[in-house]
């Protein structure tokens, strides 16, 4: 049998974090006089206090963890938390039941950005500060999961990373803490300098933190139901280049910090990511001039690129109705959400990594067939890509696909219009974070969802953030019997 105490005792330590964490929001009802300020300090009390003791109870259970364990780490870290997460809001927000508040903090954590409140405005500052918290912990704890955790356990290609940058050795935990602590460094000092523009471009205070914390971890919460409706013009511009930063491999940016920036420019991910960009807005901006009679404007430009950027970044903010763009373009956003950023970013979806290691398989399968007696070495970025790559990537996409599918046909088993169940679905298992149809309602909230479809999401938004295989080898029968 497998030993939980290690997984419990540094799932424990997370969760005097977020207990510690909730002293923000406290604070800023506590200023307004909002009286939820005594939710938050008693919770994040209650939740330190628990999570110490449960701490002390497993202090002596080593410092490493095994495969089994990591496996039980990252997948158990995004359900307790959420759970964590959840309490306050529930308790805060006035008609918040438990789903709604699960909802929300899974949105929150899998930095999907969904929202199940109709009216962001009925909530209080602190609320909306504990909402842009949980995406920006959830931003960042992606990052260490996908650069420490998911190289060692052979996750969806992630193998083909174990050497960059950070080498763990087969260990897991060893250089954990060096390496979380330069990602920290980096992430902090990013959201930081993005508040600040955002300030210095009219935001008020509030909203420049809110939405820094929510841009640089690509999750999209606002506290407006407008959300960057209400900040056309320059914020949009710096939105767009903070959400490209955030999408962009932590490992290289850390690198470049340490004055090596030749594995920046080198990298094949970011310059297809960039360019996927580029050919989506041109085509957009075309189609919009062409067929809608829309004059090409630098205006119009700055729309699009923040737009299609949001999306396949997955962040999910919206300054205009993209559903008006007509079909082609809305084509496009579904195609590139389904993409998403670079590996070892905040992004989600497949991203582009796993594309290049499918195109590269798929070339050589094509060209074995006109030449079956040549034998043919896959690479990428000037690296052997090793069958345990590629198979472990086919495995992935060949997950996500199908979970995807089952999701939109449970949504449209709930009632759902099918637009809506396809909309949802794939905001859920991609965690891009708007949905589309008529039970969304003005602010994209989906308040008006049945409980089952909600729930169905809160599954897919889980399942889309972990990679799918970490929750799916913990399910198995085998995992428990080794």
């Amino acid at each position: 049998m497998i030993d939980v105490r290690p997984v419990i005792h540094a799932i424990s330590k997370l969760a005097i974090v977020m207990g510690v964490m909730m002293a923000a929001p406290a604070a800023v009802d506590w200023s307004a006089g909002a009286a939820s300020w005594r939710i938050f300090a008693a919770t994040g009390a209650g939740t330190a206090l628990v999570a110490w003791m449960v701490m002390l109870a497993t202090r002596h259970e080593g410092r490493t963890l095994t495969l089994e364990q990591a496996f039980l780490l990252t997948s158990g870290l995004w359900l307790v938390l959420p759970v964590i997460g959840a309490m306050p809001i529930r308790a805060a927000v006035a008609g918040a039941g438990f789903t709604d508040a699960m909802f929300e903090a899974m949105s929150g954590l899998s930095t999907t950005g969904a929202t199940a409140f109709p009216e962001l405005g009925a909530l209080s500052d602190g609320v909306h500060l504990w909402r842009g918290l949980l995406q920006w912990s959830g931003g960042l704890g992606i990052v260490v999961v996908a650069m420490v955790f998911l190289p060692v356990m052979r996750v969806g290609g992630m193998q083909f990373f174990r050497s960059e940058g950070f080498d763990t050795m087969g260990k897991v935990m060893p250089r954990a803490g060096s390496i979380a602590a330069e990602m920290t460094e980096l992430y902090l000092g990013i959201t930081i300098l993005c508040a600040m523009i955002y300030a210095g471009l009219g935001m008020s205070g509030f909203d420049a933190v809110m939405h820094a914390l929510t841009t640089c971890s690509t999750g999209g919460f606002s506290n407006l139901d407008a959300s960057f409706g209400a900040f056309i013009g320059a914020p949009e511009v710096a939105a767009t280049v903070f959400m490209i930063l955030a999408s962009l491999p932590f490992v290289r940016m850390v690198q470049a910090m340490h004055g090596d920036f030749a594995p920046l420019w080198r990298d094949s991910q970011i310059w297809t990511f960039l360019a996927i960009i580029a050919v989506v807005c041109t085509l957009i901006v075309i189609y919009q001039s062409l067929w809608l009679d829309v004059p090409p404007s630098l205006g119009l430009l700055r729309e699009v690129a923040f737009n299609v950027v949001t999306i396949m970044t997955g962040t999910g903010y919206a300054s205009v109705d993209v559903t008006q763009w007509g079909h082609l373009p809305f084509v496009l956003l579904i195609t590139v959400g389904l993409i998403g950023g670079c590996t070892g970013s905040t992004c989600c979806s497949v991203k582009v990594f796993r594309y290049q290691v499918l195109f590269q398989a798929l070339r050589a399968q094509l060209a074995q067939m006109q030449s079956p007696n040549r034998v043919r070495l896959l690479s990428l970025q000037g690296r052997r890509l090793d069958p345990e790559v590629v198979n472990s990537v086919m495995a992935l996409f060949t997950l996500f696909v199908l979970t995807f599918g089952v999701l939109i046909v449970g949504l449209a088993l709930t009632g759902l219009h099918p637009r809506t169940a396809l909309t949802a679905a794939w905001t859920a298992i991609a965690n891009v974070g708007p949905a589309w149809g008529p039970e969304v309602s003005g602010n994209g909230s989906v308040a008006n969802f049945p409980t089952t479809a909600k729930w169905l999401m809160i599954v897919g938004m889980y399942l889309g953030r972990l990679e799918l295989i970490t929750v799916f080898v913990v399910l198995m029968p085998r995992f428990w019997r080794q």
